[in-house]
C-alpha cells in the first residue's frame, strides 16, 4: 500500500498530464498502478488518505468572543464562566462544547507565549562571577580561637576564539 504523499504525486501527476503511461513516469510506477488510484479516486474510496473535513460546531460563530476573553483574562477565564456569558448572548449548545472550546482557545494562547531560552553568551571583560566559600580552617592551640576563614572568590568572564 502507498502512503498519502505517494498517492497525491500520482494523482497530482495524472491531473497534470492526463496520460497514464506520462503520469507513471512523473511518479515513478507503472501505469496500471495509475489507473487503479484514479478509479479509486473516482469512485470515492480513498478514505484514510485524505483527512476528513471538519464539521462545523454551533460553537464556531462565538469563537472570535471566546477568544477575546481568553486574551483579556490572558488565560484565566474559566470555562463555566464563558458558558454563562455565551447563554447570555444566545448561545444554546451544551457546556461540555464551551469547555472544549475553552481549553482549544487557551492552548493556542498559551502555545504563542512561550518563554524562550536564550544561552549566556561570555564576553571579554562584560561579567564578573563571585562565590563565597569557606577557607581553611586555622588551628590555634587555644580551642576556642580555632575558627574558619570566609573567603571570596572573583573572576572575569572571559570569552576565548578557538
Amino acid at each position: 500500500m502507498k502512503d498519502g504523499r505517494l498517492v497525491s504525486e500520482i494523482l497530482d501527476s495524472f491531473d497534470l498530464t492526463g496520460s497514464l503511461r506520462a503520469a507513471g513516469e512523473l511518479a515513478g510506477c507503472s501505469p496500471n498502478t495509475v489507473a487503479a488510484w484514479v478509479a479509486k479516486r473516482d469512485r470515492g474510496e480513498l478514505g484514510g488518505l485524505v483527512a476528513p473535513a471538519r464539521r462545523g460546531r454551533m460553537i464556531d460563530p462565538f469563537m472570535g468572543k471566546i477568544e477575546e476573553w481568553v486574551e483579556q483574562s490572558k488565560g484565566k477565564i474559566r470555562a463555566d464562566k464563558a458558558h454563562e456569558k455565551l447563554l447570555v448572548l444566545g448561545y444554546g449548545g451544551s457546556d461540555r462544547t464551551t469547555r472544549r472550546a475553552v481549553a482549544e482557545v487557551k492552548a493556542s494562547w498559551r502555545a504563542g507565549r512561550l518563554r524562550v531560552y536564550r544561552p549566556w553568551v561570555v564576553e571579554p571583560g562584560m561579567w564578573t562571577q563571585w562565590n563565597w566559600g569557606q577557607g581553611p580552617q586555622l588551628r590555634c592551640h587555644l580551642p576556642a580561637r580555632q575558627s574558619r576563614r570566609v573567603t571570596n572568590l572573583g573572576w572575569r568572564g572571559v570569552a576565548i576564539g578557538w
